[in-house]
């Protein structure tokens, strides 16, 4: 895995180097280096999921710079957050109601504390009820950010399906990053095919303050709790057969830029 770092570390110096004289940076090297180390199942012939992608590319880099569950990286000093996840035991639904109020008094159904950490906080759409207009053509719905963020207020209960039992989960953030990654979850896998859900997420690019879903001892101890945006990555088309763009600041300036693969245009974002 310390060649995944050696390449990474190569590339990010040629893209800031402000001697470097060259119109374009090449990727190549750094790309081989996630086919070797990923055992090929990310490939630079063939399209990945990105969230896949980012999942094993943080925690690798963890991995090969020292770095464990209990000891630290540059990784999980930029990127890791905690929380505290609340998971009450559900009966199972063909039970009847004496029996659900029986199992419900016993301690395996009780809600429980645990504590855990993250790379990413993963936010979920709400399901998408795609209906056309006068004109016959599809409205796509709209979400506020702030809307979904309340998945970790800390009251809101949602509830998660195993293979053999279902919870009901609350959750509420303990730690902030110094950099925080948001996950729009829009994939819904099954055992026939992948859907997407189009919901539109309305979000600001500044002054987005998670102070209010932290604990209250985390809100008297963290002193930063306000995010700029500062990349997006969007994904067009089908699940399958879809394609991604990047939305980057660039700092210096304060302009947005469009990237996709050799096309980069400057663009308004508001």
């Amino acid at each position: 895995m310390f060649l995944l770092v050696q390449r990474f570390g190569e590339l990010m110096r040629k893209l800031w180097n402000p001697r470097n004289f060259k119109a374009h940076v090449s990727p190549h090297e750094m790309l081989q280096a996630v086919v070797l180390c990923s055992k090929k199942t990310f490939q630079i012939t063939k399209q990945g999921d990105a969230v896949d992608f980012m999942t094993w590319f943080l925690n690798a880099l963890h991995g090969a710079l020292g770095g464990t569950k209990k000891k630290t990286s540059i990784v999980t000093k930029a990127f890791q957050g905690s929380m505290r996840i609340f998971s009450k035991k559900l009966p199972h639904p063909d039970l009847t109601p004496e029996e659900k109020e029986t199992l419900l008094h016993t301690e395996d159904y009780q809600e429980k504390m645990s504590e855990s950490t993250f790379l990413f906080l993963t936010l979920d759409l709400p399901t998408a009820p795609l209906y056309k207009d006068e004109k016959e053509q599809l409205i796509i719905p709209q979400v506020p950010l702030f809307n979904i963020l309340g998945k970790f207020n800390g009251n809101t209960e949602k509830e998660y399906k195993t293979y053999k039992e279902n919870f009901l989960k609350r959750f509420q953030l303990t730690k902030l990053p110094p950099y925080l990654i948001f996950c729009i979850k829009r994939f819904t896998k099954n055992n026939f095919f992948v859907e997407k859900n189009p919901t539109i997420v309305n979000f600001p690019i500044t002054n987005v303050d998670l102070r209010e879903y932290l604990t209250e001892e985390a809100q008297a101890t963290e002193k930063n709790t306000t995010y700029d945006l500062v990349a997006n990555v969007v994904h067009d088309g089908k699940p399958t057969e879809g394609s991604y763009r990047i939305h980057v600041l660039h700092h210096g300036t304060g302009k947005w830029y469009e990237m996709q693969d050799l096309q980069v245009i400057d663009i308004l974002l508001r």
